[in-house]
């Protein structure tokens, strides 16, 4: 036994939701039930750069996180938490410039000295083109913004961690463990790489900067290779540090990673038994000292089904609490150490992933597999790979496609989801309104000119920016000049990529749709639609994938979407059915827009379907607004859904 018991682990939550002040109250609660950090959940305006006025932002204002719009909004949020004292993590990446900016200035405002301040903006957008979607410029112009951002904490926030890369979003993008590490690591390289060419940082303080990188990663149900995968990920990483950075130092060398456990494998259906699958993917990260994590965050048992309440967040907490202090895991040195079966699965993912990192080096590293579409089209690939095998019954989830016969919960699922009042967002766009009126518009105008200068001439943006948040500066303004300088970015889609799937099912399914090809004497032409700013497209994409795969025509553009873009597809291309993709929670904001528009342009019988996260109280309201079919986590099947989709257009015909 150890000499002396391990710290526990940094313990969060993933919270922010509808205000400032509602998600304030909501950290100080989580902090007073032992809650030792904060992860701070951004809605998707403020993630993507819009301001919560703009049209974009409509039905999305405060649903998935907290709206930040400018200096006081970052103040209400962390009213009576002293900054210096907190260790904040923030899950933001496209804006992260900007919020960090905002915290900056929020601790100028309150005397609070920038060394003092520790935490982690997550600000890995390589993964963002390849999962998650809350990209909005172009990869050089990103890494830019990046490095920036590396390059001045160095000099005046060095408890920071600017760069947080991570894995978590590509393991929900289908990732293999493989695919993980490799991806994760290239795209750690990429920026690394980047820092060290810019000559920014004397060539002997550059270790520190490779010991301030951090990662945050996925840890799924499958316990032996998760672990392993982790061990894999620190031995990696200990040996790119030495042998491509020269870094001597250990403890710089170190693997320092914070956990979300999985989220894709959490169910709709039964969701009590999500409890088991968390605390079970908690161990994966926990129990090897060695490769342990810094900092655990982990869902609440319901979120399959929307946003957890404050109780259901807690419950989560004390897994973690239990684990750390009511068991003697922390008294021990690495008990895996020596296991011949996880020494050897350790190699096997090391060996794969440097077979991957190589193959993308070859490429001309991440940002050229990004922009040729090989990462994105890999993630599809393997996340097709995955649905087929849940549909087929060779992936067993247990609820799901086995032992799906149940007893009626004593637990409350519909009374345990957060609902955010729509009457939040009216209040946010009016307070914003009365904001923007109230500054100092001469100060305003004289600061985005010296952004957009500084942004011109690749000058740092980051003192430029604090001085814009200090200024009134809004998340839209910031962004949008950032806009006009670097442009906007589309990355590939991944969606042309072909599964090699094959079986009796999949087949009657191709038979029916050449039955309907023939009578149509076209292929049956679908639009899969992303509107809103809801990034999380893996459903949209799989939907694709399959339906090109049993016959059909597929017009998919990529996310981020506005209602007149999608009508315009409809008009423009004569499909014989609409499918949108939702997960955000602004269903009943943006389809009757939809339906509005297409009643106008006379395309109302075209059939509409809608997809994600949608309680079942909102199905009957869709189906009123003439919504022909609604699916949710539930419906696994897609070869039953083609069938669906099939039947809907015979009944146009």
């Amino acid at each position: 036994m150890s000499s002396a018991k391990d710290k526990p682990w940094i313990m969060r939550t993933y919270a922010g939701h509808s205000t400032a002040e509602e998600s304030n109250a909501l950290f100080k609660t989580n902090l007073s039930k032992g809650q030792t950090g904060l992860s701070v959940a951004f809605d998707l305006p403020t993630q993507t750069g819009y301001d919560s006025d703009h049209i974009l932002a409509r039905g999305e204002v405060g649903k998935v996180g907290v709206p930040i719009s400018n200096i006081e909004d970052m103040e209400t949020l962390f009213r009576d938490i002293p900054l210096n004292k907190m260790n904040t993590s923030m899950t933001i990446n496209a804006t992260a410039a900007w919020l960090l900016a905002l915290y900056c200035a929020a601790a100028q405002e309150n005397d609070i000295e920038l060394k003092e301040l520790q935490g982690t903006t997550q600000n890995d957008i390589l993964k963002e083109y390849l999962s998650r979607g809350t990209y909005i410029f172009p990869p050089q112009e990103s890494i830019k913004l990046i490095s920036d951002m590396i390059v001045y904490c160095y000099k005046n926030i060095p408890k920071w961690n600017p760069t947080n890369i991570c894995s978590y979003h590509l393991q929900e993008a289908g990732a293999t463990p493989v695919q993980e590490i490799a991806f994760s690591l290239s795209n750690a390289i990429c920026i690394l790489d980047a820092v060290r060419d810019s000559k920014q940082i004397p060539e002997k303080d550059f270790p520190k900067i490779v010991g301030r990188i951090s990662f945050f990663v996925n840890a799924g149900i499958r316990f032996v290779e998760e672990l392993s995968k982790m061990r894999a990920f620190t031995e990696l990483w200990d040996e790119i540090c030495l042998k491509r950075y020269n870094v001597d130092d250990p403890k710089l060398r170190r693997f320092r990673y914070g956990v979300q456990v999985n989220s894709l494998g959490l169910t709709a259906q039964q969701p009590e038994n999500n409890v088991a699958r968390i605390i079970i993917e908690m161990l994966a990260v926990t129990l090897s000292k060695n490769a342990r994590a810094r900092a655990i965050q982990l869902p609440g048992w319901n979120e399959a089904l929307g946003l957890p309440k404050p109780w259901d967040q807690q419950w989560s907490l004390r897994f973690q609490q239990i684990l750390a202090y009511e068991t003697d895991l922390l008294e021990y040195p690495d008990i895996f150490n020596g296991s011949p079966i996880i020494e050897k699965k350790v190699k096997e993912l090391k060996k794969e992933a440097y077979k991957e990192i190589g193959k993308i080096e070859k490429m001309g590293g991440a940002s050229v597999a990004l922009e040729n579409g090989y990462m994105k089209e890999s993630l599809v690939a393997s996340l097709s790979q995955r649905s087929y095998e849940i549909e087929n019954g060779t992936r067993r989830i247990v609820g799901v496609n086995c032992y799906e016969e149940t007893e009626e919960s004593p637990l409350s699922v519909d009374a345990s989801i957060q609902k955010v009042d729509e009457n939040v967002a009216r209040a946010k766009i009016d307070s914003l309104v009365r904001y923007k009126h109230d500054r100092n518009q001469k100060t305003v105008k004289s600061k985005l000119e010296k952004l957009k200068e500084t942004a011109t001439n690749s000058e740092n943006i980051i003192p430029i920016s604090i001085e814009c948040a200090l200024a009134g500066i809004t998340t839209g303004e910031w962004a949008n000049t950032l806009r006009d300088v670097f442009g906007e970015y589309r990355p590939p889609t991944g969606t042309s990529v072909s599964v090699d799937i094959e079986d009796g099912d999949i087949e009657k399914v191709r038979k029916e749709i050449r039955v309907l090809n023939k009578k149509l004497g076209k292929p049956i032409k679908i639009l899969v639609g992303k509107p809103g700013l809801d990034g999380h497209s893996n459903g949209a994409e799989q939907i694709a994938v399959r339906a090109r795969d049993v016959g059909m025509e597929v017009i998919y553009h990529g996310i981020r979407l506005t209602p007149e873009e999608i009508v315009g597809t409809i008009e423009q291309e004569n499909v014989n059915l609409v499918a949108l993709s939702i997960l955000s929670g602004s269903h009943l904001s943006i389809v009757p827009r939809i339906v509005q528009m297409m009643k106008e342009r006379d395309l109302d019988s075209t059939p509409l379907i809608v997809g994600g996260i949608i309680p079942d109280e909102d199905h009957q309201a869709l189906k009123n607004f003439g919504v022909k079919a609604i699916y949710t986590p539930k419906d696994y099947s897609l070869n039953s859904i083609m069938l669906d989709f099939t039947k809907i257009v015979k009944e146009t015909v």
